[in-house]
């Protein structure tokens, strides 16, 4: 069966701890066989680059594929094993000032092993340092400022916010997760869980519509539909009624949802009409969506182009297949 996307981003640890063991053997060959040392360098690069490939959560796999690089004398390579662990850590612009006029052969291999202390990628490792409140309290405003599209980012910062789900912080971990599924919609099993969680807390309107983002992205499993059946048997038996959100509210939610999306700069301010009324107008959607999709914002436009086809704007399909189209073909 053909893989997808997101499942080539899904961490074997075995086949990373195969492929780092032998880097490391022909790393030690090459410093010890000076005839067979670019050779065997060569080996050790591979090896190091399919470690990181089959499991990018082993901070060790990251470390073999520096020194690898340091040996080799490859400071591009070496920055690029960098600006790679970046994105993987949300692609934090002080992490990435920290590159700015580096010699890479001298100082990259501290500055990768710094960032993987600060800022560990096993999620235990992490709560162990940032379980109290004020750190949390720190991680969250980060949150907001990381670009979290990167499907290996939202591995680790999944795994984080379960870490923050099983401390307790229910409330917190609803406000992160929602931003980590705005920069990565196309996640419907995180969507799914999302939804049962506001299932269990009688939260049926904010359930519907993750069940439906669900739905939207991964058609074969009708989680909403399921959900409709299920609430609605319940509230019959109980002699209530619930109905799914009505429009507006679902325009609310993706209007929210598009605004938790954007990676970097701000929605540009609809132009105003003399008595107050913000002119919505197709062209202006359009520039919008076009604005979006060609700097990267594929997320920010798949909420919007979704919110102006649930208020019957039939010509939003169209973008709304291109910025899903996108979502599953950029690896972030």
């Amino acid at each position: 069966m053909e893989r997808s996307s997101a499942d080539l981003f899904h961490p074997r640890r075995s086949l990373g701890n195969r492929h780092r063991t032998q880097a490391i053997k022909f790393l030690d060959l090459a410093n010890t066989d000076p005839e067979r040392r670019d050779q065997n360098l060569s080996w050790a690069e591979q090896n190091a680059r399919q470690s990181v490939l089959h499991d990018f959560t082993n901070e060790l796999n990251w470390t073999v594929l520096a020194d690898v690089k340091r040996n080799g004398g490859d400071a591009s390579g070496l920055r690029a094993v960098l600006e790679d662990l970046f994105c993987v850590l949300g692609r934090d612009p002080e992490l990435l000032s920290q590159l700015d006029d580096i010699d890479m052969l001298e100082a990259g291999c501290e500055l990768l092993n710094g960032a993987l202390d600060a800022d560990p990628l096993d999620a235990d490792a992490w709560w162990e340092c940032n379980g109290g409140n004020d750190e949390l309290d720190e991680f969250e405003q980060r949150m907001f400022r990381l670009d979290l599209s990167d499907p290996r980012a939202n591995v680790i910062f999944g795994r984080r916010l379960e870490r923050v789900r099983a401390g307790g912080d229910e409330e917190r971990f609803i406000r992160l997760v929602r931003r980590l599924l705005a920069h990565r919609p196309v996640n419907h099993e995180a969507w799914g869980e999302l939804g049962r969680l506001h299932e269990r807390r009688g939260e049926y309107d904010e359930a519907w519509f993750c069940y439906d983002q669900a739905q939207a992205h991964f058609p074969q499993v009708p989680l909403r539909d399921r959900f409709r059946d299920r609430i609605t048997q319940a509230m019959d038996r109980a002699g209530q009624q619930w109905s799914a959100p009505d429009q507006d509210a679902r325009e609310q939610f993706l209007s929210k949802m598009q605004t938790l999306a954007l990676k970097v700069s701000p929605p540009e301010i609809q132009p105003v009409t003399e008595d107050g009324v913000e002119e919505e107008t197709v062209g202006d959607d359009e520039q919008e969506l076009t604005r979006l999709l060609d700097t990267g914002e594929a997320a920010a436009a798949f909420f919007l182009a979704r919110r102006l086809v649930t208020r019957g704007e039939s010509w939003a399909s169209e973008w709304l297949e291109r910025a899903s189209a996108q979502l599953q073909d950029d690896p972030g």
